[in-house]
């Protein structure tokens, strides 16, 4: 810490709790932890390679996919790297300027993945309720300029809130009821006044959680009522095919999402926080290409010309 006045100190590095109120469960999370990771960044790569490298998936639905998987990597990898060192140290700390960089990350990221989501809900609704305009609609130039308003759009947004945290004082405690540096506790420590930073995250979660998913329920509103207007049975099972695996992913995502930010600051649980970000930051991440590999044919066939015997 560094002096600021005969009383106070300024914080120059934060304690991560992490799990400590629970050492009894340090190795099983550990492992858990240590696993989840191995197999959501494996399975996130090999999304981003089969997507690269196979024709047979270059297309909307899949350039969107990648940029999931891509964000994924990043969520997890600015949080879990730093919470695993917390399992298995006696005490987590992180310089002020680490936990902003962590910060900003995890936010762009986050935040990506939710707007990304609704975009491609859009995409699905285009191709089962304009299926003669889908290829003209989705052009390579719109879905580029689409993927890149996402990741600038965030980036911003990422900019804004991490920009008005480093204006805050925290002059102690600096022990942050978390695993990893995230908005609410970070609030909790300061000793400046917080309103700016409160309005800006609640105009965040009305954008994110608010618009973009009453966008996302739209979209699947015109597409679950353009399936059941189809007449063969056929159609219907192909149709609903194509977007059950995202449906699934938009089901778990927004649920931690909501259960982790979408709350009054007063009724703000750090247990309850804890839990819902092992489910959008690791949790997500490791069922996404699962999910998308074993319920998509096309994923399949792109698969099993690399590994012969998935395809059996």
């Amino acid at each position: 810490m560094r002096m600021l006045s005969p009383n106070q100190t300024v914080v120059t590095e934060f304690v991560l709790q992490g799990f400590s109120e629970h050492p009894g469960l340090r190795l099983f999370l550990t492992g858990c932890f240590l696993s989840l990771y191995t197999m959501a960044l494996m399975g996130n790569i090999v999304i981003i390679a089969l997507v690269t490298f196979s024709t047979g998936l270059h297309r909307p639905m899949y350039f969107f996919l990648c940029n999931l998987a891509t964000m994924d990597i990043m969520c997890m990898s600015s949080v879990i790297p730093k919470a695993l060192v917390g399992l298995l140290s006696e005490e987590n700390t992180i310089s002020f300027k680490g936990c902003m960089a962590q910060l900003f990350f995890l936010v762009w990221s986050a935040s990506s993945e939710l707007l990304l989501l609704t975009v491609m809900a859009y995409d699905r609704y285009v191709a089962i309720c304009c299926p003669l305009h889908y290829s003209s609609r989705m052009s390579p130039q719109l879905c580029g300029i689409l993927a890149m308003g996402v990741w600038s759009v965030c980036a911003l947004n990422a900019s804004i809130n991490t920009g008005l945290m480093t204006q805050l004082t925290f002059c102690g405690p600096k022990v942050i009821i978390h695993f990893f540096c995230e908005i609410p506790p970070l609030l909790l420590l300061s000793c400046s006044p917080t309103y700016v930073n409160s309005i800006m995250t609640l105009v965040a979660d009305a954008f994110y959680g608010g618009i973009n998913f009453v966008l996302t329920l739209l979209s699947y509103g015109y597409i679950i009522a353009s399936i059941l207007r189809m007449r063969s049975a056929e159609g219907k099972r192909k149709a609903f095919s194509t977007c059950s695996s995202h449906l699934i992913v938009v089901s778990v995502y927004y649920s931690s999402v909501f259960c982790a930010y979408i709350s009054p600051a007063s009724s703000y649980s750090p247990e309850r926080s804890k839990v819902s970000s092992v489910l959008y930051s690791l949790l997500s991440p490791t069922l996404n290409p699962l999910i998308y590999t074993l319920r998509n044919k096309d994923v399949k066939i792109a698969l099993g010309k690399l590994l012969p015997s998935f395809s059996h």
